[in-house]
């Protein structure tokens, strides 16, 4: 990198070097600037051209420098020589003024060491681009290295080379002597100017008389700088010592063949032998066939072949050349058309730039870059072809890089964005906002071409206005959103509030509607929906213009409206707006049908707003519920069966513990909660029932109401033997076998699939009994497993998680379930004292009869039940049974749920009651150990 900057340093420092000691002490220094070397010309290419600038205005210039070092080899005399041919040839140049010659910006300034002169800006010698590239600065310019020839720019060059030359012919009736491709000058536009004047022979005879030009016979012992090139010198300038017009014809055929064959001369001269070498040449043109032409077009080969004709008479002359075909391209045409534009007048201009735009694709880059719109800039100047040129030079823009167009056109542009009048010239700036505000900078965009938007909306122009707004939603997304918001957005608004013209009122609102998108929610509905509200006319394009707004920032999905802005504001305002009399069918059905869509919005939103809030106020009051729930939700979960349980004693009358609408209330209120969502009549009477349950939880457990049957006078009888063959019938009974013992009271329930089961497993050894039942007895289902602790009387264990924990008593006085309890082995057994046995004779007695299962199946529920429980002991609600407080969570008689599964027709057989007491327990002690 370091290498890479001390080269550079080394290259601008040397070229200063050579630019100070080139122009040091030249008076062209007062008043220029001169800038670097970019290209060399004039005869021998002795000529350095600089950059320029002058001083006072600025303005681009060519330094032309001819460094008096190149002599020093020559002789004092030759060096006057060379001097003098040179200051002749830029002194008639200075005289002379064409636009197809070299402009001269300030006369020939010599000092000691060189002599200067300024033109119009250059870019290089035709020389330069065909690849001579003497004199010029190392590294050669990549631009004058790559730079190529259109067909366009070549067909137009050599035609202002042929204007030029008719113009010295015709009109100054001179021969220029010396047109060669080092006398070409192109220009920065790259237009083809004529220099080199040094050898330059003016008719000798009157204007009125035929020119006549005395010619100098050759002399080799001249400095070269002091002789014309002889490679595109005419055959009688040497072999016949004799010029005309003609001479400078041949030239130009020389230069021709030179620029379509890469700056190659037809014929290469011996300097030293040149009348040898002219008889040489001359045989060949006397044989010059197409082949040593093929790479000149073939439009113009026959005229290129005519020039380089032996006979200067055979020779076209420059106005004939003018008028070939070959230069009848459009694109010569064209930019002929233009380098005579200041002669035409308004009408043949506008007429002219109207078709401009279907030729411009045609030409190349450079072209138009160079040549056309330097010309059509210049038009700016004149208000009334503004709105001719002005979509050209933006045709121009498109094509163009945003930095060629900052620097080449925009500033062009300035002036002309201040512009109000012609109106079409806001119209075509409008219509190419997306192009202004893409390429432009954001500086310019804000100072100039916003400015000039805003000028539009407020301009007194009714048209202007309108067509402002029409326009700018095809460039709204291109304007930053500071802007929009600050400056656009209110002047649209003072333009709809304002304005008598209803177009204008119209197109504001719709302008508005089409921009919404590019605005944010806010702004829209605290800015944009109020303003609505202020528009004083009710005209229906304006009312439908207003429902227009409110539907898109209703429907659009970055925007909306929030339901208190839908029922506080928009609603109230285009409810009355709906009822106007100028509106029409259609009209007042769009707008009931945004209104519907409002209200339907509004009303789902509000809706579901009140649901969210009331299921979280029922959810934040069932904490509580849901806590008690707790115990028997986890016994579902372990259990799915007891649901069926608790079917089965609500068909069999589960009223018989409970009370038929405490258990029917309590599997509701579990069903309710299982579900997902509740109606708000479930709801209040869930709670209802949770606030009564929580009543009856409250109060103090009732006490069992002791009732003494009057038992049956009757003649005592020993139970021994009785129990004997009962217990002896229960040891020969198994847990699979399904039949009854005909000879025994105890009947067993077998495992089945689907009822109830008591299971009574016989151990000689140990047994425990509970009411008369195995201390293992489980509800055996079909699928379902209910797990009973072993280890507990099945009517007095302690709460089972998810069970509502039930307190069993055990007075004396009822006799059919009164619990007799065989502890486990090395237990100490609680004594209790004696009870009357006349219940056990109720139980093991002949007078009761045993009830069949058939007989069972046809008795109603209660009168099934009251075969266990006496009349005496049916509970009411809230009561008690056996001793038992029931709860309200709809537990039954032994601590399981109703379900439907259990019904009385599913039981194989009823289950077996036993008369328990403390004689009998005493007796099965002894008998069992």
């Amino acid at each position: 990198m370091e290498s890479m900057l001390n080269k550079l340093k080394s290259t601008v420092t040397k070229v200063t070097a050579d630019v100070t000691s080139a122009v040091m002490g030249n008076p062209v220094t007062r008043e220029f600037d001169v800038g670097r070397h970019i290209a060399s010309g004039g005869n021998g290419l002795a000529w350095k051209i600089f950059n320029g600038t002058k001083k006072s205005t600025k303005q681009e210039v060519a330094v032309f420098v001819f460094d008096k070092k190149l002599i020093d080899k020559y002789q004092k005399f030759e060096k006057d020589q060379i001097i003098d041919s040179l200051k002749r040839g830029v002194q008639q140049l200075t005289r002379l003024r064409h636009p197809r010659l070299l402009t001269v910006q300030h006369p020939l300034e010599e000092s000691r060491d060189c002599l200067a002169f300024c033109t119009e800006p250059v870019f290089a010698s035709l020389a330069n681009v065909l690849g001579n590239w003497e004199n010029l600065p190392s590294p050669v310019s990549p631009d004058i290295k790559d730079y190529n020839l259109y067909d366009v720019e070549t067909k137009y060059g050599l035609l202002q080379v042929s204007e030029g030359l008719s113009f010295l012919h015709s009109s100054v009736k001179m021969v220029h002597g010396n047109i060669t491709p080092e006398n070409i000058i192109l220009n920065k536009s790259g237009a083809w100017k004529i220099m080199g004047f040094d050898f330059c022979v003016s008719s000798s005879n009157p204007s009125e008389q035929e020119p006549k030009f005395p010619c100098k016979e050759w002399d080799p012992n001249l400095p070269s700088l002091c002789l014309p090139n002889p490679e595109y010198l005419a055959p009688e300038y040497i072999l016949s010592v004799s010029c005309e017009t003609a001479s400078d014809m041949y030239s130009l055929g020389t230069v021709m063949y030179a620029v379509f064959n890469k700056g190659k001369p037809i014929f290469e001269v011996n300097k030293q032998d040149i009348y040898k070498s002219f008889s040489r040449q001359l045989d060949q043109l006397s044989r010059l066939g197409s082949s040593s032409l093929s790479n000149i077009p073939e439009e113009v080969r026959e005229h290129v072949k005519l020039l380089l004709n032996v006979t200067p008479a055979v020779r076209p002359d420059a106005d004939q050349m003018t008028k070939i075909p070959f230069f009848d391209d459009v694109g010569a045409v064209t930019l002929q058309y233009f380098d005579t534009l200041f002669q035409r007048d308004n009408l043949q201009k506008s007429q002219f730039f109207k078709g401009l735009p279907k030729v411009l694709p045609k030409l190349p880059k450079r072209v138009i870059v160079q040549r056309i719109l330097p010309c059509l800039t210049s038009e700016f100047v004149n208000p009334d072809m503004v709105p001719f040129v002005l979509p050209n030079v933006l045709l121009i823009a498109e094509e163009c890089t945003k930095e060629e167009y900052v620097k080449l056109i925009l500033p062009e542009l300035g002036p002309v964005f201040k512009q109000q009048e012609p109106i079409q010239i806001l119209l075509i700036f409008l219509q190419k906002m997306d192009l202004l505000l893409t390429k432009t900078p954001p500086d310019e965009i804000k100072n100039s071409v916003l400015p000039m938007v805003y000028r539009a909306l407020e301009a007194p122009s009714i048209q202007i206005q309108e067509l402002c707004l029409n326009i700018i939603p095809t460039f709204a997304n291109l304007i930053d959103y500071p802007s929009m918001k600050n400056a656009l957005i209110p002047r649209i608004k003072n333009a709809c509030l304002q304005t008598s013209s209803l177009a204008v009122r119209v197109n504001s609102l719709v302008c508005l509607g089409k921009i919404l998108e590019y605005l944010d929610k806010w702004f829209v509905l605290d800015d944009i929906l109020p303003f609505l509200q202020q528009i004083p006319s009710k005209e229906p394009a304006v009312l439908m213009g207003i429902l227009g707004i409110y539907k898109c920032t209703f429907t659009h999905k970055k925007l909306g409206i929030t339901k208190e802005q839908l029922a506080g504001k928009v609603l109230p305002h285009l409810i009355p707006l709906s009822i106007e009399n100028n509106l029409n069918l259609n009209q007042f059905n769009s707008f009931i049908s945004v209104i519907k869509e409002m209200l339907n919005r509004l009303e789902s939103e509000h809706k579901t707003k009140l649901e969210q809030l009331q299921i979280m106020q029922e959810q934040q009051k069932s904490l509580d519920i849901g806590n008690q729930m707790n115990a028997s939700e986890e016994m579902k979960v372990t259990n799915v069966g007891s649901q069926h349980i608790d079917k089965v004693f609500n068909n069999i009358g589960a009223d018989f513990l409970t009370g038929g609408e405490s258990e029917n209330k309590e599997d509701g209120l579990q069903n309710k909660h299982k579900r997902a969502s509740l109606t708000l009549e479930e709801k209040q009477k869930l709670a209802k029932e949770q606030e009564q349950a929580q009543k009856l939880k409250s109060q103090q457990p009732l006490k069992p109401q002791v009732h003494t049957p009057v038992a049956p006078v009757k003649q005592t009888k020993d139970l021994t033997d009785t129990l004997m063959d009962n217990m002896s019938s229960l040891t020969s009974l198994s847990v699979s076998t399904p039949k009854i013992s005909a000879s025994s009271t105890f009947t067993s329930v077998p495992s089945m699939g689907l009822g109830m089961m008591f299971s009574t497993p016989v151990d000689n050894t140990k047994r425990n009994l509970t009411n008369g039942l195995n201390a293992n007895m489980g509800f055996q289902t079909s699928g379902f497993n209910m797990p009973v602790n072993t280890n507990q009387n099945l009517f007095s264990s302690p709460s089972t998680p998810g069970v509502t924990k039930m307190t069993l008593g055990t007075p004396s006085t009822l006799p059919n379930f009164s619990a007799v309890s065989v502890p486990p082995a090395g237990a100490k057994q609680t004594q209790q004292r004696p009870t009357d046995m006349s219940a056990l004779n109720n139980l093991f007695g002949p007078q009761k009869p045993k009830v069949s299962m058939n007989q069972l199946s046809q008795q109603k529920p209660n009168q099934w039940l009251n075969q266990f429980v006496p009349p005496q002991a049916s509970p009411g609600m809230g009561s008690s049974v056996m001793g038992t407080p029931m709860n309200m969570m709809g537990q039954s008689a032994f601590g399981m749920q109703a379900n439907p599964f259990f019904s009385p027709q599913n039981f194989a057989q009823p289950p077996t009651t036993m008369t328990n007491s403390s004689s009998a327990s005493n007796d099965l002690k002894d008998l069992f150990g």
